[in-house]
C-alpha cells in the first residue's frame, strides 16, 4: 500500500476505528512532522514524538463519536475532515471539527497539519 488513495483510505479507516496509534505506526515516516494549533503550531518532529503525543491525548479523553470524511487529493497531498465528539477528563464534553492536510512521500505520510474550526 503506497498510493495516495490507499494511504488516505487506510488512515480514514483506522481513525474511524479509533486505531490512532496503529495509524501512526503503519502509515507515517520516521521523521514525520505535525503542526497542530493545540500545540501552538509548534512543529512536533519524529514518529516517536507523534505517537507519544497521541497516547497522552488518548489517556485524557473518552471518544464518544468520530467521523472522517472521504479524502480529496492534490499532487502529493490529501485532506480529510475529522468531526470528533469526546469527553476530556475533568472538563466535560467537547466537539471539534478540523481539516487535516497530509503530505506523502515514498509511500509514507511525512507531514500533517490541522486546522480547527
Amino acid at each position: 500500500m503506497n498510493t495516495l488513495p490507499e494511504i488516505a483510505n487506510r488512515l480514514a479507516s483506522l481513525c474511524n476505528g479509533l486505531k490512532f496509534v496503529e495509524a501512526y505506526t503503519e502509515l507515517y515516516a520516521d521523521d514525520a512532522v505535525s503542526i497542530d494549533p493545540q500545540n501552538k503550531n509548534e512543529p512536533i518532529i519524529g514518529l516517536h514524538n507523534l505517537i507519544e503525543r497521541e497516547k497522552q491525548f488518548l489517556a485524557n479523553v473518552e471518544i464518544i463519536d468520530i467521523k472522517v470524511s472521504d479524502a480529496i487529493f492534490a499532487g502529493s497531498y490529501f485532506s480529510l475532515i475529522f468531526s470528533m465528539h469526546f469527553t476530556i477528563k475533568g472538563q466535560g464534553e467537547k466537539r471539534v471539527e478540523e481539516v487535516c492536510v497530509y503530505k506523502v512521500e515514498n509511500g509514507k505520510i511525512v507531514s500533517q497539519q490541522f486546522f480547527i474550526g
